[in-house]
């Protein structure tokens, strides 16, 4: 069980690696973050939305606890989408990828902030390897040559924390309700925040435009598929393998960047890259264990 839990979560990894690309391609065919961020959670929603319905009987609840977490989460995943989309657009995928990856980072910060985990040594050596990483991955080492806009890395890190708020959302649903109510609800919300930050003509013309069948693609892998293939993986293996796995991301992104778009890198920040992968990593197991 422990075998196919991994499959699904490594599937799950590698679309939204290359949902990254696939935005990418929208951004250059010129349209906005905000309005590509619509549609992928747009489509993941009738995805969800389906799973909730097919099982009406386990998943209604009224509780207000899962709508609080819920729309929290909600709101994490409509900063995450957007302001990894805007990372990318002001700097290339493998960066937006890994500076979003930044997350558990965040989450411990938090944490020690709301005294829910003791501060250790360990623990703020990662923070520091990480900080260590995205100094290399951006360039921030030399003012006179920064390798990456300054919009670029801060979007980046915004959409680690909202990530950050994403995860802590949804992890505090779980002992509220299961998790299609808990989808169905955040990317409710999360429709409603981009519906109403989007330009409502892009919107319109996304319908209808050549484009459609790409932002179509974007929402089943980026958002409908790929939730569901990471909440069923997670039922049959443990956190420790989940967070190891999920790193694919990022590394399928990088790879669909460089191979496929044309993104470049250079051997300091492919250290930097390695570096905050692999201390985000060692964090994760740890946490879990």
């Amino acid at each position: 069980m422990k075998v196919r839990g991994i499959v699904l979560v490594m599937l799950a990894a590698m679309l939204w690696g290359i949902s990254g690309g696939i935005a990418d391609i929208l951004m250059e065919n010129g349209w906005d973050p905000t309005v590509i961020s619509f549609y992928r959670g747009a489509v993941g929603l009738v995805f969800f939305f389906i799973w909730f319905v097919s099982r009406l009987n386990q998943n209604w609840t009224f509780n207000k606890r899962l709508f609080t977490w819920a729309t929290l989460a909600g709101i994490g995943i409509a900063g995450n989408f957007t302001f990894y989309f805007l990372s990318i657009e002001h700097s290339s995928i493998p960066i937006a990828s890994t500076l979003m990856y930044t997350a558990p980072v965040f989450v411990l910060l938090i944490s020690f902030i709301l005294r829910i985990e003791r501060s250790t040594w360990f623990k703020w050596g990662c923070i520091f390897g990480v900080l260590a990483g995205i100094v290399l991955l951006t360039g921030a080492y030399d003012f006179t040559s920064i390798s990456v806009s300054v919009k670029g890395a801060i979007a980046g890190l915004a959409a680690g924390v909202s990530y950050a708020l994403f995860i802590f959302g949804f992890k505090n649903t779980s002992s509220h309700g299961r998790p299609q109510s808990s989808l169905t609800v955040a990317f409710f919300v999360f429709c409603i925040i981009l519906f109403f930050t989007s330009d409502k003509q892009d919107l319109a013309g996304a319908i209808s435009s050549d484009d459609t069948l790409l932002f179509l693609l974007l929402g089943v892998i980026g958002a409908g598929i790929s939730f569901i293939l990471y909440v069923i993986g997670l039922r049959h293996t443990t956190a420790t393998n989940a967070s190891m796995v999920a790193m694919l991301e990022p590394v399928t992104a990088s790879l669909f960047g460089v191979l496929l778009l044309g993104d470049h890198l250079n051997w300091i920040q492919i250290l930097g890259m390695v570096l905050i992968i692999a201390t985000i990593t060692l964090l994760s197991v740890k946490q879990s264990d």
